[in-house]
């Protein structure tokens, strides 16, 4: 399913609407950016994007009382479309003043409707109260680039920072300074980048300055970590290949991509900056 452009919120003054809405859901199609990149079928990695949603609200059918939970949501990569985040947002805002009869029922409206959006089966998870900790706060492991005394040169996306050095070797690494921005409105996204290989050695700080390189790039969260597989699988040809971010939340929701060539689903970690 894709709309047109010019239906989309994104960047729009969009009125706060509180009763169910499906028509809110604003799908991008993924082989436009993809055909981009040169990302053709069939795909060289396989994922899913994690949708957390920290605010959800409706009333009970019968007594009109309010309801909360959280919300998990699993979007296949392999799915024709994204979800547009505003959108999302503004759809399930939507549900605020609508009634439902159970969890149970609106659970299952969700799922119909976001799969509905981007051509295929999602995966919907509900978090009731009482709230009991569900996995502690935690960061990812492995080694830690950050503190790699490097020198920035460009703040757009450079592949040529990607270097191999003599060596194959299985490593895992992670950085907090993954930085872009919404396509439309400039507002920063921030986030944890993961990434584990096994290949030739990846020079640390070329990988450094290139994660860096994307703080003034404007794109989509999972385009990123598209262009980041795809940069590395092509610059430093490792074997196996994942990359994964976890997005801190904007609008009470975040979006945290995973796409690996050799690992299926990634836990739904939540970490310190979430």
């Amino acid at each position: 399913m894709q709309v047109s452009s010019t239906e989309s919120p994104l960047g729009k003054n969009v009125p706060y609407i509180t009763t169910y809405s499906p028509a809110f859901l604003f799908p991008i199609a993924r082989n436009v950016k993809r055909a981009e990149m040169g990302v053709t079928n069939p795909l060289p990695f396989e994922g899913v994007d994690i949708w957390n949603a920290y605010e959800l609200s409706w009333l009970e059918q019968t007594t009109r009382k309010p309801r909360v939970a959280m919300a998990e949501f699993y979007v296949p990569c392999q799915s024709e479309s994204l979800i547009e985040s505003k959108s999302f947002k503004l759809y399930l805002n939507s549900l605020n003043q609508s009634t439902f009869k159970s969890e149970t029922e609106l659970k299952n409206i969700l799922q119909q409707d976001i799969s509905k959006a981007v051509g295929m089966p999602v995966r919907v998870n509900f978090i009731l109260p009482p709230f009991k900790p569900v996995q502690a706060l935690q960061e990812f492991s492995g080694v830690y680039l950050d503190d790699l005394p490097v020198e920035i040169t460009t703040f757009f996306p450079d592949p040529l920072l990607l270097k191999v050095e003599s060596g194959l070797v299985t490593e895992t690494l992670y950085s907090n300074l993954l930085k872009s921005n919404c396509l439309v409105t400039g507002q920063p996204d921030w986030a944890s980048l993961f990434i584990q290989y096994h290949g030739h050695k990846i020079n640390h700080a070329g990988l450094l300055k290139y994660i860096v390189s994307y703080r003034e790039h404007s794109d989509l969260h999972e385009q990123c970590v598209e262009q980041i597989f795809m940069d590395i699988l092509r610059q430093c040809a490792p074997e196996k290949l994942t990359v994964y971010a976890r997005y801190t939340r904007r609008g009470g929701l975040d979006i945290n991509p995973f796409r690996s060539n050799f690992q299926s689903m990634p836990a739904n970690i939540r970490n310190f900056r979430q």
